[in-house]
């Protein structure tokens, strides 16, 4: 009988929780019985391509057995789950050595990084946050969301040392990595979805905004930035801003994490959206939100290419899902090419598909990684 991707990754899941479960108990650890992070969609992520796609690795929590306090836990056996957690730690640690990264965040404390047999794990303090990003007001979001931003932005590869320094750890994407990477997202929706007319249209289109204005992609590239640039990857406690996930990290446009907010908040917080755009415009001039705009394009890519490839993975409520998510981002692509707002009623419908279709466990996924009631 064929196994589906969903029964793959839970008796993935199921074994790896049985393995290591004595081991995290040797390291003075106790796991929460219910994980959430394992649950839900996440086994689309599992081996995904690019930036961001998962791996094969395990995201945890639990307690010190002696004290109590709330860890994460991310664990991994495999080539590309250990690769992900290294680089992570690798990223964390030079970024703040680096003369010219004053500004970089506040990570969580390192408590234990170890090899047992096959397995690397990575153990660190969990951030506890009064309220959680989603919770704060309008004018609250927009500061912390800008103090985010400017913080990356403060760190750029000025100088030939400085991109000597951070290419080898971090990787730098130059305009012509992220065209060539955009056709690599365009090629594969269309292969995955070759009868959506819309979803190829708007992507040739897509390719010829990026191609028109690849001057404008190098002009703000150089910068710190992260390909996953999302309110569950942050953590407000006090005036502390607390970056979760320094895998994603890189060095490239410096309105691409912009992109990945905004884009996020299309049907998150709409308003939230517009308001950052036009701060870039009023603010920083046409060209910067042309960037903007580009950026935005590109990372939508990404999700097509994703959303497609996840229509064979899927079935029943979760497939159609899939296809109304394809839908949204293909609409949302051709509001961005046109430089207009996605339509109210098509983002309010979309909204009110998903908390229909979403499975239960996917929702209490999503309540543990974005906070709120």
């Amino acid at each position: 009988m064929h196994t589906t991707e969903r029964e793959a990754w839970d008796a993935y899941r199921e074994e790896e929780l049985r393995r290591i479960t004595p081991i995290i108990a040797n390291l003075g650890y106790t796991l929460d019985v219910t994980q959430v992070h394992t649950g839900g969609e996440r086994f689309l992520m599992a081996g995904a391509r690019d930036v961001g796609g998962g791996g094969l690795k395990l995201v945890l929590t639990g307690r010190d057995t002696k004290s109590g306090k709330r860890v994460v836990i991310k664990v991994s056996n495999s080539t590309q789950g250990i690769a992900e957690i290294e680089r992570e730690r690798e990223c964390r640690e030079v970024l703040h050595k680096l003369e010219f990264a004053s500004r970089a965040f506040r990570t969580p404390q390192e408590l234990v990084y170890t090899k047992e047999g096959p397995y690397v794990i990575s153990i660190t303090s969990y951030i506890e946050q009064e309220r959680a990003f989603i919770e704060h007001s309008l004018d609250e979001q927009f500061f912390l969301a800008l103090r985010a931003f400017e913080t990356q932005e403060g760190v750029h590869a000025t100088t030939f040392s400085h991109a000597q320094t951070i290419k080898k750890t971090f990787g730098m994407v130059g305009v012509q990595e992220y065209l060539d990477t955009f056709e690599s997202f365009r090629n594969r929706a269309v292969t995955n979805d070759p009868d959506n007319t819309m979803v190829r249209e708007t992507l040739e289109r897509g390719s010829e905004f990026l191609q028109t204005n690849k001057t404008v992609i190098e002009r703000y590239s150089g910068f710190l930035t992260h390909a996953d640039f999302v309110p569950n990857n942050l953590r407000v406690s006090g005036r502390d801003l607390f970056l979760l996930d320094y895998a994603s990290i890189h060095f490239g446009n410096k309105y691409e994490s912009w992109a990945r907010f905004l884009n996020f908040m299309i049907h998150h917080n709409a308003q939230l959206e517009q308001t950052l755009a036009g701060y870039v415009r009023e603010n920083r001039g046409e060209e910067e939100y042309l960037s903007l705009r580009l950026m935005r394009v590109y990372k939508i890519g990404y999700l097509l290419a994703f959303y497609t490839e996840a229509l064979h993975k899927t079935s029943g409520n979760l497939h159609e899902l899939t296809v109304r998510r394809i839908d949204l981002w293909t609409r949302a692509m051709d509001a961005i090419l046109k430089d207009m707002p996605v339509p109210e009623e098509v983002v309010a419908s979309y909204v009110a598909e998903l908390d229909r279709l979403r499975s239960e466990d996917e929702k209490a996924r999503q309540k543990e990684i974005l906070g709120g009631k």
